[in-house]
């Protein structure tokens, strides 16, 4: 978490306080579709696909889509606390992004890189991701088990560049229009009140 400080110029008035920024890596499937829900929240300050899990010499689309090089398709979302708790985010994760039921796979996107997984910068994030877990599985929200893996962040790498909005750069594209599109409708018709009110640039 980076923390900006409140300075005092020689006038005696005070800056307004930058948001602090707080950071989720999450792993759901094709980033596509995660970062296309996770872009629409209230609160959200950037959110960027990459791969993590794996090394720097096999983070590149090519390598990771054959699904031997460990890492996941994941989104890094960079959010103000102030106004999205970490625990909202994962509420959108667990609901709206992508099924934790699925092993190794999202639909008919299968492979390892298609896992579902958090990362966890610190163990407050690693204890909401249990406790989450642990209310959806009593309540059986869920038909089948969670299989979603709680583990500490490894190495976030940046995905290439054209990957980045993907959604919403290519509305026609049929895998946007098919699987991300209806991900965001849903998130639209029940989470109307984590909207925000102006498109993430």
């Amino acid at each position: 978490m980076h923390t900006h400080d409140t300075t005092a110029p020689d006038n005696g008035a005070y800056l307004p306080t930058e948001p602090n920024v707080e950071t989720a890596i999450l792993a759901g499937g094709c980033f596509w579709c995660v970062e296309a829900v996770f872009r629409e929240l209230r609160g959200v300050l950037k959110v960027e696909s990459g791969y993590c899990g794996g090394t720097r010499e096999t983070a590149d689309y090519q390598q990771v889509c054959t699904g031997r090089t460990d890492h996941a398709e994941a989104v890094r979302i960079s959010y103000d606390p102030q106004q999205i708790r970490y625990e909202d985010l994962l509420t959108v994760f667990f609901s709206i992004a992508h099924d934790p039921t699925q092993k190794d796979r999202q639909g008919n996107d299968r492979g390892r890189q298609y896992r579902s997984v958090i990362f966890c910068g610190d163990e407050r994030q690693q204890a909401a991701a249990t406790t989450i877990i642990a209310q959806l599985t009593r309540d059986q929200v869920f038909k089948n088990p969670i299989v979603t893996e709680v583990v500490a962040a490894s190495p976030f790498y940046p995905a290439e560049v054209y990957h980045n909005n993907y959604a919403a750069c290519h509305p026609d594209q049929p895998y946007v229009v098919h699987v991300a599109a209806p991900k965001v409708t849903k998130l639209r018709r029940y989470f109307t009140h984590m909207l925000r009110r102006s498109p993430l640039s």
